[in-house]
């Protein structure tokens, strides 16, 4: 097995191109095969499988510390970029699946200005929508049973974005659960949001081998600062 097939956390992975063998940079993100698609699916698949597992298997302990540093490194950034987040809405997200926590952040980022927002799904494989929460909303269930806020909430456009990341690359893309909101989301806001994703820094890839409806978020965030930080957008 070669070094190029070794993440940075250790572990192995199967590139999902035969090609590869061939060549072994090879990879073409605008590439319609779909044969390769197919092969980059289930690869996709199964290290969604392997990092979720070993996000399952962290101590309840190392996965608090872990959201602690990374609200730390979150709040640092909006400070660094945003003034704060003040006047802004940010869309956070409910945790779910070992994400990290980042609700004591929501509630203080709150009491500071900052207009928080939850997304939901209104429509089975479209855009996400935006509701606001404060404090004092009273969540409701929503689609995997996922606490949203309920239906009279404010709808809102966010101008940050946060996405909770299974898996991350140093080019920017994340891997996600595999249902594509996200990037359906990104596609169609205008103007787009700033788009941050958040998560473990063992989640760290060599390449999700990005494919054309693959979107690169404006900054990778982990518990170890910012990763990935882009200067221009595709």
């Amino acid at each position: 097995m070669s070094h190029d097939e070794k993440s940075a956390s250790g572990t192995y992975a199967s590139p999902p191109c035969m090609a590869r063998e061939i060549a072994p940079d090879y990879f073409d993100p605008l590439a319609t095969d779909p044969e390769q698609a197919r092969d980059v699916a289930r690869w996709r698949g199964a290290e969604r499988n392997r990092l979720r597992a070993a996000r399952d298997r962290m101590s309840v302990a190392s996965r608090k510390d872990v959201s602690v540093s990374l609200a730390k490194q979150l709040q640092r950034l909006l400070i660094n970029r945003f003034n704060g987040g003040r006047g802004k809405v940010l869309s956070v997200y409910w945790p779910i699946k070992g994400e990290p926590d980042l609700r004591p952040l929501m509630a203080e980022l709150h009491d500071e200005g900052v207009t928080i927002a939850l997304p939901l799904v209104e429509v089975k494989a479209a855009p996400l929508a935006f509701r606001r929460w404060t404090p004092d909303t009273r969540m409701v269930r929503g689609d995997w049973n996922i606490p949203v806020p309920p239906p009279d909430a404010e709808p809102m456009t966010p101008d940050i974005t946060l996405a909770p990341l299974v898996g991350w690359d140093p080019a920017g893309f994340r891997l996600g659960y595999g249902g594509g909101y996200f990037d359906r989301t990104l596609a169609a806001l205008a103007p787009r949001p700033v788009s941050i994703g958040v998560g473990f820094h063992t989640a760290r890839l060599q390449t999700i081998y990005p494919q054309p409806h693959d979107i690169p978020l404006d900054f990778i965030l982990t518990d170890a600062g910012v990763q990935v930080e882009r200067q221009e957008r595709p």
